[in-house]
């Protein structure tokens, strides 16, 4: 423990996938040891993701509008529907540019265990497109 500020900003990078304890302590003070002005950038990059950032009102992908440029684009074959988990497996097929028409991102998987139905995914706005 340096300070109960570190151990805040240790903390938060915690909530990263694939953080631990010692990783989020390394990048913590690799930013402040030698990259304070990407730390700040890195920071207000966050912010303004944070507050900008919205879910697409017709495919729940995330995007700086209401409606994504996916979503608006009228090259795009709008009677092929690809339906994802999330949104990074929208970004791994646009990768491949193979796939030209729309997506819906359920938003997650179904997980009795986890205590997860399908009243937590996206699923009435699937069947609610559909018709």
């Amino acid at each position: 423990m340096l300070t109960a500020k570190f151990d805040q900003l240790v903390k938060q990078l915690r909530v990263l996938p694939g953080v631990g304890q010692k990783s989020a302590q390394r990048m913590a003070l690799h930013l402040l040891s030698k990259k304070r002005p990407q730390g700040m950038a890195l920071a207000q990059a966050l912010d303004e993701a944070m507050r900008e950032i919205v879910e697409c009102q017709r495919c729940h992908s995330f995007s700086d509008e209401s409606i994504c440029p996916l979503c608006q684009d009228p090259r795009r074959d709008n009677t092929q529907l690809c339906v994802v988990e999330t949104a990074a497996d929208v970004m791994a097929i646009e990768q491949t540019a193979g796939y030209r028409g729309l997506y819906f991102v359920l938003g997650g998987h179904l997980s009795p265990i986890d205590g997860i139905s399908a009243d937590d995914l996206n699923i009435d706005q699937l069947v609610w497109r559909g018709k």
